[in-house]
C-alpha cells in the first residue's frame, strides 16, 4: 500500500506562479530536484516562511518524475487563492479533499496544508506569536442541547463582528455506515449567517468522537479567516474527549435533568473540561439546574488542578432565553486571556500537534500492517485457528507481527 507521508518524499512537486513558490521552467514539467530545493531556499526569509521551506525540503526529492499535472495544479491554485480569500465554497472543498482516502488526493491534501500553515504561521508572527484563533471544543450527553447552544452562541459572535466555524461530529451507524448530519439542520438561522461556516461529518467509527481530519478542518478554517472555531463532538464517556486534544478549551455540556448527574457521566471527561455548563436552565428546570451547578461545583474541587493559570467553572444559561449566554462567552474570554498571559495556550497547541502526529502515525502503521503481503498470506489461517481455539490471540498476533517484521522475499 502507497502511504501519502512517504509517497510524497518521491514526488516532487512544482507549483504555478500565482500562489505556490515555483522553480523556474514551464509548470508541469520536470525540474532537477536540486533547483527545486535551491528555489524554496531562496524564496525563504526569516521565521515567516520556515514551514514553506521545510515543504519545499520535504517535496524536493531525488526523482524528477510524476510532477503534479496541470488540473490538479489549477485546482490547488484555486483552492488556496479562495480559501484565503474566505470564500466558503473553497474552504468546503478544501476540507472535501482533507477527508479523502483517495491516496493521491491526500498528497494534494498535504499540499495545500503546507500552504495554508505557512500562511497562518505568517498571520501569527504578525500577532505577536500568539494564535489568531480561539479554538473551543464542545461536548455533552444526547438531548444536552448542544447545537442549539452553539446556535445561539454562535448568533451572538457574528453579531459582535466575529467569524464563526463550526465543525460537527455526528454518529455513524454501526451497521450501514450512515450518518443523519442532523446538525447543521437544527442551526437554521447560523446556516444562513454568512459570517458563520457550519461542516458536519460523520464519525465513522472513529474511537474519541472526531474523525481523523478534524484536526487538518481546524487550520483550513483558521486559513479561511475564522477567529472563532467550535467543534461539537459526538457521545460523552471515557472515550469522547479526544477533542481536548485539538482544541484551546474543552467545555462539557450537560442537561439539568439527567438521573443520577455525577454517576452518570464517566469521570475522565469531567477531568478535562475547562468549563462545565449547564443548559436548558429556565422554566420548572431552573431548581434542578441550580442543584446540579452545586453539585458539579463541589466535585470539580475535588480533582486535581490541569492549568496553573485557571479553575474549572461551573455555570448555567439557556438556549430558549438566551439567560447566561453572554456570561458563558465571557468566562471562555477570560480563560483564553488567563492562558495567554501565562504562556499554557501556546505550550498546549505545542503538545498537541505531537499528540495528533502519533495518532495519525498509528492509524496508518495499522493499515501498512494490514496490507503487508506476509501478514495478508498468514492471517486467513491465524483468524480461522483462533476461532477454532487452536492457539490463543496472543500467539497469532505474535506470529503476525513476525511475518510483518521480516523482509519480503
Amino acid at each position: 500500500m502507497r502511504r501519502f507521508g512517504f509517497s510524497l518524499l518521491r514526488r516532487p512537486i512544482s507549483f504555478p506562479p500565482s500562489s505556490f513558490t515555483v522553480p523556474s521552467g514551464t509548470p508541469g514539467h520536470a525540474v532537477p530536484a536540486k533547483r527545486v530545493f535551491a528555489r524554496c531556499q531562496s524564496s525563504v526569509a526569516g521565521h515567516r516562511w520556515q514551514r514553506e521551506r521545510d515543504a519545499c525540503s520535504a517535496l524536493g526529492g531525488s526523482h524528477a518524475q510524476d510532477l503534479l499535472t496541470g488540473p490538479e495544479q489549477r485546482l490547488l491554485s484555486k483552492l488556496y487563492d479562495g480559501l484565503i480569500g474566505g470564500q466558503r465554497a473553497s474552504l468546503a472543498e478544501s476540507i472535501t479533499l482533507v477527508e479523502t482516502q483517495h491516496p493521491r488526493k491526500k498528497e494534494l491534501a498535504q499540499v495545500l496544508l503546507q500552504r495554508v500553515l505557512a500562511h497562518r504561521g505568517e498571520q501569527e508572527s504578525r500577532n505577536g506569536g500568539k494564535p489568531v484563533a480561539f479554538r473551543v471544543g464542545l461536548s455533552g450527553p444526547p438531548g444536552a442541547g448542544k447545537s442549539t447552544f452553539i446556535e445561539v452562541v454562535g448568533k451572538m459572535l457574528t453579531g459582535r463582528g466575529h467569524k464563526v466555524a463550526v465543525l460537527a461530529v455526528d454518529p455513524s451507524s454501526c451497521t450501514t455506515g450512515g450518518s443523519l448530519m442532523g446538525d447543521k439542520t437544527r442551526m437554521t438561522e447560523l446556516s444562513r449567517d454568512m459570517s458563520a461556516f457550519i461542516r458536519p461529518s460523520p464519525a465513522s467509527g472513529t474511537l474519541g468522537g472526531v474523525t481523523r481530519t478534524t484536526n487538518e478542518a481546524i487550520v483550513l478554517c483558521e486559513g479561511a479567516g475564522y477567529d472563532i472555531v467550535l467543534v461539537e463532538t459526538v457521545g460523552v464517556g471515557q472515550s469522547e474527549f479526544a477533542v481536548a486534544d485539538m482544541v484551546d478549551m474543552f467545555v462539557l455540556l450537560i442537561p439539568p435533568a439527567g438521573g443520577d448527574e455525577l454517576q452518570g457521566i464517566k469521570r475522565g471527561i469531567i477531568e478535562r473540561a475547562d468549563l462545565v455548563v449547564v443548559t436548558k436552565s429556565d422554566g420548572d428546570l431552573l431548581v434542578p439546574a441550580r442543584r446540579i451547578q452545586a453539585e458539579y461545583t463541589s466535585a470539580l474541587k475535588l480533582l486535581r488542578r490541569q492549568s496553573k493559570s485557571w479553575n474549572p467553572k461551573v455555570v448555567r444559561a439557556s438556549s430558549h432565553t438566551s439567560e447566561g449566554v453572554a456570561e458563558v462567552w465571557a468566562k471562555m474570554e477570560s480563560y483564553r486571556d488567563a492562558m495567554l498571559a501565562g504562556g499554557e495556550l501556546q505550550g498546549r497547541r505545542r503538545a498537541q500537534q505531537k499528540v495528533w502526529m502519533w495518532s495519525l502515525i498509528q492509524e496508518n502503521a495499522l493499515c501498512h500492517f494490514r496490507n503487508h503481503p506476509g501478514v495478508r498470506e498468514a492471517l486467513p489461517h491465524l483468524e480461522e485457528r483462533v476461532t477454532n481455539g487452536a492457539i490463543s490471540p496472543g500467539l497469532a498476533a505474535d506470529l503476525l507481527l513476525k511475518a510483518f517484521s521480516s523482509p519480503s522475499p
